[in-house]
Order: structure tokens, then sequence, then C-alpha cells
């Protein structure tokens, strides 16, 4: 597959393709899909027709170096208005020029064709390198679908069962306590800590019910305390799974497990679970069952040296930059420095290579002739497995949301902040990354971007374009 690339000399704000690219269920392309259709038939351009990208796609800049409004005139690609796609690049460019982030990815796919695949402003802090489609971006937290959809597989395999006592290989945690606080008659209050209802399951970890926390995000003074002393996240200095284990078993969960969603280190621990089970590390395993076979060439742990020239970073200014970078060391392999690996927040990847994890969810587990799930148990993954419970909005989404294995999921409509299908899926990362997979309208959308302080309201905007260009 050909990708058209913009000029080595080229300096822009917004370096555009539109395109119709293959990528269908199977290994063949979908019927009808041959050689020779323009950019402006409805049905799909094929980029196999020449190597820079087929006739239709010249690159058309102003004097300034950006790039001008597209002159191919209106129509749709699957059922998406072209015109109304158009209006991403210019949005995207005035985040940049305001100084929300230095530059973005934006990519859409619809009934399993990328429509949509752009590239905005710059990948460097300072603004002199223009952004490419292949940069390279930290995850952060939407590292927890994928490793969450490898635990699935394992499950699928037999290797182990969602009502399976985490304990049963993670035997530090065997005496843990829950925090209870009291309201006393006079009105004062005191906590103690009391025995588990029941054992945490592996379910549990999954949905964010397992009564773990986040130091940022948990309402105990004395659990953030104790997350913070015994540096239970590595977010400045690393530390061994086994010892992480140890130091978590002494520390009292949040809530009793199975009664609250509580949005936490769940995947950190669901991480090191899936290599006790396996005898293999998560990075590995993770590359084996999932990455390798499905091509993602530029995502895992670390990135390395070969790579470095392209990761993308966020403004100097933004006021979460300095912090998270001690949290995420993504030049150092982990398995060198003595630190677990995080299954809940430490890979990096590329806008292509999450849609094409992405595509596969929203395939019902199957992506390019391979199948890596069951249909049934996707579905089962992209349901509410919180119903009746409360706790803490499911982060990152906002009102109308639940949350399944791995996966936000909306509820009904009429809640969420932004368009969307009942039934749809979504995550996002710190760093401000995120992701939308819509069954209903067979849509997959994808945003890279790297402004921490900024990613709510980036991603509202984008899913917001994204189905303003739905129209049929």
């Amino acid at each position: 597959m050909t990708f058209w690339r913009p000029s080595a000399a080229a300096l822009c704000l917004a370096v555009s393709t539109l395109a119709i690219l293959p990528i269908a269920a199977s290994a063949q392309p979908s019927p009808g899909f041959e050689r020779g259709r323009g950019p402006d038939d409805p049905r799909g351009f094929d980029p196999r027709q020449g190597s820079e990208g087929g006739r239709g796609f010249e690159d058309r800049r102003g004097p300034d170096g950006r790039r001008g409004p597209d002159q191919r005139g209106g129509g749709q690609i699957m059922g998406m208005d072209r015109a109304r796609l158009g209006r991403i690049a210019p949005a995207m460019t005035q985040q940049v020029d305001r100084g929300m982030f230095p530059g973005a990815v934006t990519l859409i796919a619809r009934g399993g064709r990328i429509v949509h695949f752009e590239a905005h402003g710059f990948r460097d802090a300072a603004k002199t390198v223009p952004m490419t489609r292949d940069t390279v971006f930290m995850l952060a937290s939407m590292t927890k679908p994928i490793v969450s959809t490898v635990a699935v597989m394992l499950i699928e395999e037999g290797k182990m069962k969602l009502s399976d006592p985490i304990t049963t290989w993670l035997t530090e945690l065997r005496d843990l306590k829950v925090e209870v606080r009291r309201t006393n008659a006079d009105g004062t209050t005191t906590t103690e800590n009391v025995a588990l209802a029941r054992p945490i399951t592996v379910q549990d970890l999954l949905r964010h019910t397992s009564g773990f926390s986040y130091a940022g995000s948990v309402r105990s003074s004395a659990i953030k305390e104790l997350y913070d002393s015994q540096n239970i996240e590595a977010r400045e200095q690393n530390i061994t799974g086994d010892e992480m284990l140890r130091r978590l078993g002494q520390i009292p969960l949040a809530h009793q497990p199975g009664t609250a969603f509580e949005y936490s280190i769940s995947v950190d621990v669901l991480g090191l679970l899936l290599e006790r089970v396996t005898g293999k590390r998560l990075d590995v395993l993770v590359k084996e069952m999932l990455l390798d076979p499905l091509g993602m060439a530029d995502s895992g742990w670390f990135v390395p040296e070969g790579r470095r020239s392209r990761l993308a970073e966020a403004l100097d200014a933004d006021p979460l930059k300095a912090a998270m970078l001690k949290s995420y060391r993504i030049f150092e392999n982990p398995a060198d420095h003595g630190q677990y690996f995080k299954g809940g927040a430490g890979m990096v990847s590329t806008a292509e290579d999450y849609f094409k994890f992405a595509q596969m969810i929203l395939n019902g587990g199957e992506f390019q002739g391979r199948r890596y799930l069951s249909k049934k148990w996707v579905e089962f993954m992209l349901s509410n497995h919180t119903i009746g419970m409360g706790g803490t909005t499911a982060a990152s989404t906002g009102p109308g949301y639940g949350f399944g294995l791995g996966f936000a999921v909306r509820l009904q409509q009429g809640f969420a902040v932004a368009p969307g299908s009942t039934g749809d899926a979504m995550w996002a990362g710190a760093w401000g990354t995120s992701f939308t997979i819509d069954p209903t309208e067979q849509i997959v959308g994808i945003l890279m971007a790297q402004g921490p302080s900024n990613r709510g309201h980036t991603r509202m905007l984008f899913k917001n374009l994204i189905y303003g260009a739905v129209v049929r």
C-alpha cells in the first residue's frame, strides 16, 4: 500500500491527503474497488494507481506554505460529505495557531475504508518540523484497551476466566482491606479498614471496579498519600512489578470490589497478572498476540533510537508537560531499568497503527482475514459492565457512558456532550490522544495529539467534526 508523502522541504501547518484506502475485512480488496477510479468516485479511490497517490491528489499550497481549500468539488465518500470533512484541517490549524498543541494527526474510516487521514501543524514543541502521518505519539491510557483486549483473548483461550480471583496469581494481594469512612453521632468522621466482602476478580480489573485508585483522583487523602509515598504509579522512579504488588497489598482499597466504578491502576495490575498467567513479559505477550499480527510496527512500550525523530512533543508552555514527562519515560526500555511494563499507560503508537486495532474491534474481532476475538466476545466487551454501580463518572467520557471490558461505552442518546450512537466505544489518553468506534455507523475516528492540558476540548471538537460529515 503506497501513501502520498510531502516533500521534505515543504514547511506547512496542514499536510492533507484525502483518500479511500481499502482496509477490508479480508486480505483481498472489496469487490468493485478496481483500478481506474478517480478521486471523485463516491465508491472510493484506488491508491494503487500511482506512487504519488493517484490522479487528483496534488498538493495545493498558497504562498504562505499552507494547504489551500480542496478544489476537487463536492460529493460523498462512504456516505460522508467531502466538503464537511474538509472542515477538519482548518479547525486543527486554528488549534495550532491558538497554542493548544504543536500539531495533530487525524484519521477517519467508515465501512473499513479510510476517508480522511491528515497531518496538521508541527511535530516538535518549537514548531520547526512539520507533522507527518507516521508521527509517533505517547498513548498514555489508550494503552488500556490494547492490554484489555489481550486479556480477553487469553480468556477465550481458556487461560483464565472473568470470575477468577486475581489472587490466584497475585498472591501479594491476599491480605487487602477496604477503607470505610463512618460518620459519628457528633458529626465527626472516622475511618477503619475492613475485610473484603468478596475477592477482586479479573472482570473487576477490566471494568475498573476493583477498588484500586489513582492518586490524582481518589477521594481518600490517606490512600492518595500512600499511593504517592509508595511510588505505586512509578511516576518518578522505577519499580519492579513484584515490588509494586507487595506495596499495593499494604494499601486499603477505596471501596468494596464490584460495587463502584473507580478509574484506577487496575489495568497496570492486569498487565502483571497476564505476565504470571503466561510466563511472558507483557511487551512480548502483546507484541506476539496483537501488534505483530495486526502490523502495528510502530507501537510498543518505548521508542527505539531510530524512531525518536518521529516522536511528537507537547508545547513547553503546557502546564502538565513537565510533570507528565516524569511518568512517561518512553526512551527507556522498562526491562533494562528495573521498571514494570505499565498495562495502563506506557505505550506509544501512530494513528495508522491504532486504526488497525480499532478496526479489528469494529469488525467484531477480525482484520484482514485473521480472527483475534469471536464476534460474541467483542459484543460482550462493548457492553456496559457497571450497571447499578455508583462511583466516579467514567474518566475522559463525560455523562452518558458506562464501562465495558477495557472501553467506555455509550449507554443511550441525549446525555453525552458529543454526537455518536448508542453502543459506541471510546477511550482517550492524558497526553491528548483519543479514539471512537461506532458499530452502528461503522466509523472509526483516531485523534493523535500531544496537548495534555487541552485534550478534552480537542477530543470533543474532533468528534463533532466527524459526525458533522455523516450525511447518509
